[in-house]
């Protein structure tokens, strides 16, 4: 592997026909000039065999490789020093992380954390929870957060909450829509921060140089 770029490996499910759009993102922000993600994607993991992902990883010469599990820390620790990864991002990934340093792990979330988080809330979940709770009154934004990962669904600590305002005549698939154009837009620019050193987790708390970083990655959301 070439280490004069940091090594990023992602985690994409996808789906057994399609998925994997945020890692095509990545792989392409990674080659633009200059780069906006200034790292090396060194490969692709998914769930599925043959699906989206794998699809998209063949078409940018991407290695893939196909994981069914078990999903146990060891074995996450083994991919890890078998891609000889920096850092590692989560990009619709739906199994539990386990043995991983937060630090180097990131997630992307199609809504706002930690309400509309934990072990249920993926895809059409939380699109669907969040137009609830817009017609309900309760809130009037969706957001793509990011955020370090620990063991438990969704929970580590935030350092990316972006605002996707919400309209009264959307349904969970346009709300879907406008979120994942966000997610594409700022996905690699977000990451590229935190390998870069520019975001770091040190004794759980997030750390932005300049601090005035935060404002731009962490705007009030209603």
């Amino acid at each position: 592997m070439n280490k004069n770029l940091p090594n990023v490996l992602v985690f994409a499910s996808g789906t057994k026909t399609g998925g994997g759009s945020g890692f095509q993102k990545m792989v392409e922000a990674t080659r633009l000039n200059p780069p906006v993600l200034n790292a090396k994607i060194c490969g692709v993991i998914s769930n599925h065999s043959a699906g989206g992902v794998w699809q998209k990883a063949k078409s940018l010469g991407i290695l893939f490789m196909h994981w069914a599990g078990s999903f146990l820390a060891k074995d996450y620790q083994q991919l890890i020093s078998l891609f000889d990864a920096d850092f590692i991002m989560l990009s619709g990934w739906l199994k539990l992380v386990a043995g991983l340093e937060p630090a180097r792990t990131i997630n992307i979330h199609p809504g706002p954390l930690p309400r509309f988080g934990g072990p249920n809330m993926h895809g059409h979940h939380v699109h669907e929870a969040v137009m609830e709770a817009y017609r309900r009154g309760e809130i009037i934004h969706s957001a793509v957060a990011m955020h370090f990962v620990d063991e438990v669904y969704d929970r580590g600590p935030i350092f990316f909450q972006f605002p996707v305002p919400i309209e009264p005549n959307d349904t969970p698939e346009t709300l879907a829509a406008k979120v994942n154009v966000v997610e594409h837009n700022y996905q690699s620019w977000a990451l590229n921060l935190v390998v870069q050193g520019r975001i770091k987790l040190i004794n759980g708390k997030v750390i932005y140089d300049p601090p005035e970083l935060k404002h731009l990655l962490m705007p009030a959301i209603n």
